[in-house]
């Protein structure tokens, strides 16, 4: 059994909510897992080919200009943002959680992390969680003009 394979999964927005609440530093990754990105220890820019110094991933810590809002709402934002890249990255690709360190940021302002931890996978059925959730803010917050996947 693999590295990768003996991490819990998040079934949950709820799941992953209580997680960040519970710790700082939490970021995730969209990939084929752990077991494949901590052997390279670092992404490559895909338009150069330039090796960065970190695996690129995006924070999951609560922002404070989100003040009181759920975090529930904010980690579903955070997933929606990026829910189109299994499809573009090919299979296997799904997301994890990881705790690091930042080390710097990608071409797209994206933090590049090292010392990584695997904390957990994110079920599927937490993306489509997350969907639902940002479509149902949209006479709020207005169209967010994104494919999602």
């Amino acid at each position: 059994m693999s590295a990768s394979d003996d991490l819990r999964v998040l079934h949950s927005l709820a799941d992953l909510a209580a997680l960040v609440e519970r710790h700082q530093g939490l970021y995730v990754r969209w990939s084929r897992g752990p077991e494949t990105d901590l052997g390279a220890t670092s992404s490559t820019d895909e338009l150069t080919g330039v090796r960065m110094p970190g695996l690129s991933a995006n924070p999951l810590d609560v922002e404070e200009w989100w003040q009181d809002r759920s975090v529930e709402l904010w980690v579903a934002r955070r997933l929606y943002d990026y829910a189109h890249l299994p499809h573009d990255k090919g299979p296997g690709v799904r997301p994890w959680v990881l705790r690091g360190r930042e080390r710097g940021r990608g071409p797209d302002n994206e933090p590049l992390v090292v010392d990584v931890e695997p904390m957990c996978w994110i079920d599927a059925g937490v993306i489509e969680e997350a969907r639902a959730a940002v479509m149902r803010q949209e006479a709020q917050w207005g169209t967010l003009r994104r494919s999602g996947g």
